[in-house]
């Protein structure tokens, strides 16, 4: 499927680019070489296997992960890195501080956005905490937000702050510290406690409430956070679709229903499987426990079908900033045949299908010719570029409000 609709043109910008030599003469009548580096748009997915790479285990099959590695480096600029609470900081007071930052070190040499997930969520907390009377285990979940804002700031800007906090309060499977606080306090009042604790230790941060839910609860719960000023950056919107694709219909609904608080919308969490869909009459996605689940020739030749018609319908929505895959390689959450790729590294066709996309498609490469004074119209997709002639280059960035720039080729 190849669209060549003017649909995706708010993904793009134009430029007036005067090309200059080392000694800053307009380089005249020079061919010159317009080549993206990376789009501005967030095309993600989640980044354990990046931080398995990046901290391996003794006897590990690095050859394996460091394969894994580069085939996800490849195709994405941005990632989400696991700081659940429970994992995090198994032992109060010794967090995994070295291995995360190292995993988001890895991620920022390869150019590659990293985003924190989740500061604050009721499930993977951390047991230490039950031992805490309600006060102090809200003194400590706002401690950790700043701490680790605070640690990572410069390397790790973009956080889903709390997530899933429409069910928050109800939720009732096991006891954990934070639906105690979230019962005591409300889901209002503690998202304005997480998010301004957050927004306090960086004030330049971006910052996610996540979610789901796509219900109108969620809706009336936003709606009620703005009107009360709480400085969330972007809207996170969960898509696991065990249980069936949502199709073209319900996609755009979700995406309307959102848009309307005019907000960035990021889809945080997608997914589609290359196998049997978990029955409908599961409520809870985790109650799922299967040894083996296959994937197939013709589950896989589906996913990608229903992948891209998601990615274009998400590309073309101007108020959609990013897409994050959540499972890279099959057998991961839920043992899911849910990944691009294949327990055994294999690239599903899924993976080729969004190469092409982000990479062809969705992609500027090409040569202009600069006038009398230097000049040429640079005009393309939204993001980091090289400019090039013969044996001299320089980076450019093509975004929006930028009209003429000046660019020293040496």
């Amino acid at each position: 499927m190849t669209d060549t609709s003017s649909r995706y043109e708010h993904r793009k910008s134009s430029c007036r680019v005067r090309l200059l030599d080392a000694h800053n003469k307009a380089l005249a009548g020079a061919a010159v070489r317009v080549q993206q580096q990376k789009h501005e748009f967030l095309f993600g997915c989640g980044a354990f296997d990046i931080l398995a790479a990046a901290n391996p285990y003794p006897g590990a099959d690095r050859a394996f992960l460091e394969e894994r590695a580069e085939k996800w480096f490849s195709l994405f600029n941005f990632g989400t890195l696991p700081f659940y609470w429970g994992n995090f900081e198994p032992e109060e007071g010794k967090p995994r501080t070295d291995a995360l930052r190292a995993a988001a070190s890895l991620m920022a040499s390869r150019g590659v956005t990293a985003k924190g997930h989740p500061l604050c969520w009721h499930t993977v907390c951390a047991d230490w905490l039950l031992k805490y009377d309600t006060d102090t285990i809200l003194k400590k979940q706002l401690e950790r937000i700043r701490r680790d804002v605070t640690a990572f700031k410069g390397i790790v800007d973009i956080w889903d702050v709390i997530n899933e906090v429409v069910i928050m309060p109800d939720f009732s499977k096991y006891d954990n510290a934070v639906t105690r606080i979230c019962r005591k306090l409300g889901r209002s009042a503690l998202v304005k406690e997480v998010f301004a604790a957050a927004k306090a230790a960086n004030p330049d941060g971006v910052f996610l409430i996540n979610d789901f839910n796509t219900s109108v609860s969620y809706e009336i719960l936003l709606d009620g956070l703005l009107d009360a000023g709480v400085p969330i950056s972007a809207i996170g919107i969960q898509s696991h679709q065990h249980q069936g694709y949502w199709g073209k219909e319900k996609l755009e609904n979700v995406l309307a229903r959102f848009a309307r608080f005019g907000l960035p919308l990021h889809f945080t969490e997608n997914t589609i499987v290359s196998g049997t869909p978990i029955p409908p009459e599961i409520e809870d996605l985790n109650d799922w426990q299967v040894k083996d689940w296959p994937s197939t020739p013709e589950g896989e030749a589906c996913q990608a079908q229903q992948l891209e018609e998601m990615y274009r319908t998400l590309f073309a929505h101007p108020q959609v900033q990013a897409v994050t895959g959540w499972d890279f390689a099959d057998g991961a959450w839920l043992n899911a045949p849910s990944g691009l790729l294949r327990k055994d590294n294999s690239e599903k066709p899924a993976y080729t299908m969004l190469k092409n996309l982000i990479q062809k498609e969705w992609w500027t490469d090409y040569t202009l010719t600069t006038d009398a004074q230097g000049f040429a119209d640079v005009h393309g997709f939204k993001g980091t570029y090289s400019l090039s002639t013969g044996a001299v280059s320089a980076p450019f960035v093509l975004k929006d409000g930028v009209a003429q720039a000046d660019v020293v080729l040496a």
